[in-house]
Formats: C-alpha cells, sequence, structure tokens
C-alpha cells in the first residue's frame, strides 16, 4: 500500500488552501490528503482530536503529517495526546511552535479578538516543548510580508506573521529557511519540493542555500542525498 500524507492548513483557511501541495505530493506516489477543521471556533486540543480520527480512519501503514502555521500545531498537540503509532516524518511550514508574537498581539487590536475567534486561547499558551519521536523537519520564511507587517512591526528575520526564534521546534532533525512570505509558501514549488525531499530522506534538499545550522539538527552527510524525482509511482 502507498504512505500517505495529511495536509493540516493554518488559521482563517481550509483544507483547498493545501491543494497544490497535495497534488505534488501525489505525483510523488503518497496517497494525500487534505484535513479540514474549524480554526477559530474550537481549542486546540479539539483539532487535534479530530485529526486523530481522520488518522484512524486510513488504512495506509505509513502516515506523515505536514502542517501549516497553526496547522503544525495541531499535528505536535495529535502526537502529543494521541501517540505516533503508524506516523511516520512530520514537517512544519512557518509553524509558530516557541511563541508567536503576532498572535498576542493582534488581540489588543480594534476588532482583533473576533478576528482570531477560540485560537486567541492557543497563542496565549504557547510555548510548547513537546518532542516528538518521529523525523521532524521545520520550513521557515524569510520574507516579511504578510498582516504582521501591515499591522505591526516584527522584530529580526520573519515570514511577516512567524518570526525565525519561533519555529524552533523541540528534536527538529533539520531546518531551511526560505525567502518566502507566510501565505507564499502554501503555493512555493520549492517548498513542496523540499517538503517531497524531507518525507523521502528525513532531511532537506538544500543546495547551499537557506540551510540553518544548529545544535542537534541530526547527524546525515548532505553529499549523500538528492531531491527525489517528481515521478507518477515510488
Amino acid at each position: 500500500m502507498h504512505e500517505a500524507v495529511i495536509l493540516v492548513h493554518g488559521l482563517w483557511m481550509r483544507g483547498w488552501v493545501m491543494q497544490g501541495l497535495r497534488l505534488r505530493l501525489a505525483r510523488c506516489g503518497y496517497a494525500a490528503y487534505t484535513f479540514t477543521y474549524p480554526s477559530m471556533a474550537q481549542s486546540l486540543d479539539e483539532h487535534a482530536r479530530r485529526l486523530a480520527g481522520r488518522i484512524a480512519e486510513l488504512q495506509e501503514p505509513v502516515i506523515h503529517l505536514v502542517g501549516h502555521s497553526l496547522g503544525g500545531l495541531v499535528i505536535l498537540r495529535c502526537l502529543r495526546e494521541q501517540g505516533e503509532r503508524r506516523i511516520g516524518r512530520v514537517v512544519l511550514i512557518g509553524t509558530p511552535v516557541r511563541a508567536c508574537m503576532a498572535g498576542r498581539r493582534m488581540e489588543h487590536l480594534p476588532a482583533g479578538k473576533r478576528l482570531l475567534g477560540a485560537s486567541r486561547d492557543i497563542w496565549r499558551s504557547l510555548p510548547e516543548l513537546f518532542r516528538p519521536r518521529c523525523e521532524l523537519g521545520v520550513i521557515a520564511g524569510s520574507r516579511p510580508w504578510g498582516l504582521g507587517r501591515v499591522l505591526m512591526h516584527l522584530p529580526g528575520t520573519n515570514d511577516g506573521v512567524v518570526r525565525l526564534e519561533e519555529t524552533e521546534a523541540a528534536g527538529m532533525r533539520d531546518r531551511i529557511v526560505l525567502p518566502l512570505s507566510h501565505s507564499g509558501m502554501l503555493v512555493s514549488a520549492q517548498v513542496a519540493r523540499e517538503v517531497a525531499a524531507f518525507l523521502e530522506r528525513g532531511a532537506f534538499d538544500h543546495k547551499g542555500r537557506g540551510a540553518f545550522d544548529h545544535k542537534g539538527r541530526g547527524a546525515f552527510d548532505r553529499k549523500s542525498r538528492a531531491a527525489p524525482e517528481w515521478r507518477e509511482g515510488r
């Protein structure tokens, strides 16, 4: 049977925003699915339970998880509360694991509470230092275009919504920083290639660009890796 991938969207979004990435991963031979949840109406625990239910419905023996922004937090909470049985690899895209300055500041803006909905409790409770046992990869952006730039000043390197240091997930095996905005990562062919590379080999295909070295990144030989081919079968 094919390995499966579940794609989890972020705040204010629906599963359709992940369709481009889903189609690219399907062409690599994965059984790729999108997961939709009411991002503004329920708690992180409720989102995680919904995701666990979706995982349980699938028949594939190995299931990888890819989350954008809030979707990455949903994945981590699901793994913490429901375990990692059948979970292969995990990729977080623009996920504020350590904190979310933009989210906390937005609550104090006019209409901020209405815009955040129930998710405001999520941004208040960060950081969460859960370290999954599965191989974890992180993609961060460095192009500061987005709501955070329009409504407030975010210091340091950021993608317009999430700061680079906020993406430092506990136990991440590899991280890559790309010149993309928070929303731009959703439609980026480069992001799709990097996600496929990590799902295939547990490491990103840096090619000397955008690499971010940090302690505990994981022992692997970059020279021995190649980007997975875009093919119909695996």
